[in-house]
């Protein structure tokens, strides 16, 4: 009579002799891993504010945007554009969370007076979405949009002199 053992587990936390291992990381000393497609060779991270500024210049582009953030940061923003040589901030009014395969993100939004809001933000995200999955190809989970304000016309117009009592 023979009797057959059951075939054992290998144990993948030791290093097998008879075959290469196998890297997911970065090339060291360009031995590992050369077995590998280039493409496999090493690892790419985005940090969270290349996701914010796709997203912010994604949402600006959509027509009933006046602007982005809340009061205190938009007031903060205009002084810092009308600084000689300051630039806009894009990521005004983002804010993201990052993972390895997937991003969340939060608009606050100021609309131009008279547009739908339920469409401009309904275009907002899928332009948002859209933009940041094609350049970073991370999974969007959520666009949350908030509108803070409403630009009305009145607001860029000059204030009118007023006549002085006293000359």
């Amino acid at each position: 009579m023979t009797t057959q053992t059951a075939p054992t587990a290998k144990d993948v936390s030791v290093p097998q002799t008879n075959r290469p291992a196998q890297t997911t990381t970065a090339l060291t000393g360009g031995v590992a891993g050369a077995d590998q497609p280039a493409a496999n060779r090493g690892r790419t991270s985005i940090a969270d504010v290349v996701v914010v500024k796709v997203a912010g210049i994604a949402a600006r582009e959509i027509p009933g945007v006046y602007d982005m953030g809340g009061g205190l940061s938009r007031t903060i923003g205009a002084v810092r554009d009308r600084v000689p040589g300051g630039r806009p901030n894009v990521g005004r009014g983002v804010k993201v969370e990052v993972g390895e395969r997937q991003t969340a993100i939060d608009l606050d939004l100021v609309v131009e007076y008279g547009v739908p809001i339920t469409d401009v933000a309904r275009d907002v995200r899928e332009n948002v979405i859209s933009a940041v999955e094609r350049v970073t190809g991370l999974d969007v989970v959520e666009v949350n949009v908030t509108v803070n304000d409403v630009h009305l016309p009145e607001d860029d117009s000059e204030p009118t002199a007023v006549d002085s009592r006293v000359e």
